[in-house]
């Protein structure tokens, strides 16, 4: 009678873990299916290209914001940081005459400096990364108005443009820079000590601090590789739209922080992944596309989007308390 109830308990946790580990994986399976029956477009190779297209951008600032909630931090700056990169890689061209090397290396170490700053004062200031981060939001955005007077910079060239609207054979250049992005990072968690430091400090950073690891070390420069995400995807943004805008990204980074959040990375910290915060993405992209195919009005596509978010929120909240 014992052993059989510890079967049924086995049974239980192995169901538990299963669901834990592919949730997100046969949810996102289910919404393909169900959008492959309503719409004969859906799975033509054109719109799964412009799906990851469209994707990319967030996605590639979701792997830098995995890397920032894993250690029970938050990002709000990521947007602002996208577009002051987006409008001094336009800036350098139309203003100073610089080619595509320079318009893209010196944007991202400006912007990444930025990050590297935040990082700093969070540490060093004890300042929590929602107030740090939101101050940086606002004065990012502020350089990027100030710099563009609030305008548009257009005119970039062709050979910078590809970065953005190029092909790699059958494959937009984006994509294969977000697939990219996507593989360092997970390697990087997964196989290197600074990976094992990023979940530990999400799990007990005082524990880890008073082992002899250098935590603030580590929390500075996990803030500059958000930051060169976005300014990453700034800088591809404003090859895509063959100029800088001073309003660009503005919300994106809500959509960063559910990607990673219906990716099953907690926002306490010290739990997930890329590859979830990978597929949270794609996830959030195929509903808009799909609703795009439907007709059915953007007012919707965001209330679908925040009750996701409420529910992988509530879910992660149950399974810390049975794992407790």
């Amino acid at each position: 009678m014992i052993g059989e109830q510890s079967r049924v308990a086995t049974r239980k946790v192995d169901w538990s873990l299963a669901l834990d580990k592919y949730g997100i994986i046969l949810v996102f399976l289910a919404i393909c299916i169900m959008l492959s029956f309503l719409s004969p477009v859906f799975l033509t190779m054109r719109n799964v290209l412009n799906v990851f297209r469209q994707v990319s951008i967030t996605g590639i600032m979701g792997v830098g914001m995995t890397f920032v909630i894993l250690t029970g931090g938050i990002d709000l700056s990521v947007g602002s940081l996208l577009a002051l990169a987006g409008v001094l890689a336009a800036g350098l061209q139309v203003n100073h005459g610089a080619g595509p090397f320079l318009m893209t290396v010196l944007p991202i170490l400006a912007v990444t400096s930025l990050g590297l700053l935040v990082g700093f004062t969070i540490t060093k200031f004890k300042i929590p990364p929602f107030v740090a981060t939101l101050g940086m939001m606002s004065a990012a955005r502020g350089l990027a108005l100030i710099y563009t007077n609030g305008y548009p910079i257009s005119g970039l060239s062709q050979s910078f443009r590809v970065l953005g609207s190029g092909m790699i054979g059958p494959v937009p250049v984006p994509v294969v820079i977000y697939l990219f992005v996507v593989v360092v990072g997970a390697v990087i968690l997964a196989q290197t000590k600074f990976g094992r430091y990023v979940y530990a400090i999400g799990g007990n950073e005082e524990a880890v601090r008073l082992s002899g690891i250098p935590t603030h070390r580590y929390k500075i420069i996990i803030y500059g590789i958000s930051a060169f995400t976005a300014a990453l995807s700034g800088v591809i943004l404003a090859a895509r739209l063959s100029s800088g805008q001073p309003t660009a990204g503005e919300g994106y980074e809500l959509d960063v922080i559910a990607a990673v959040v219906i990716g099953g990375t907690s926002l306490m910290g010290g739990r997930g992944g890329i590859f979830g915060t990978f597929i949270g993405a794609l996830l959030i992209g195929v509903l808009t596309n799909g609703f795009n195919l439907l007709n059915i009005s953007p007012f919707y596509q965001q209330f679908v989007k925040g009750i996701i978010i409420v529910a992988a929120v509530i879910m992660e909240q149950l399974r810390s308390r049975e794992s407790d």
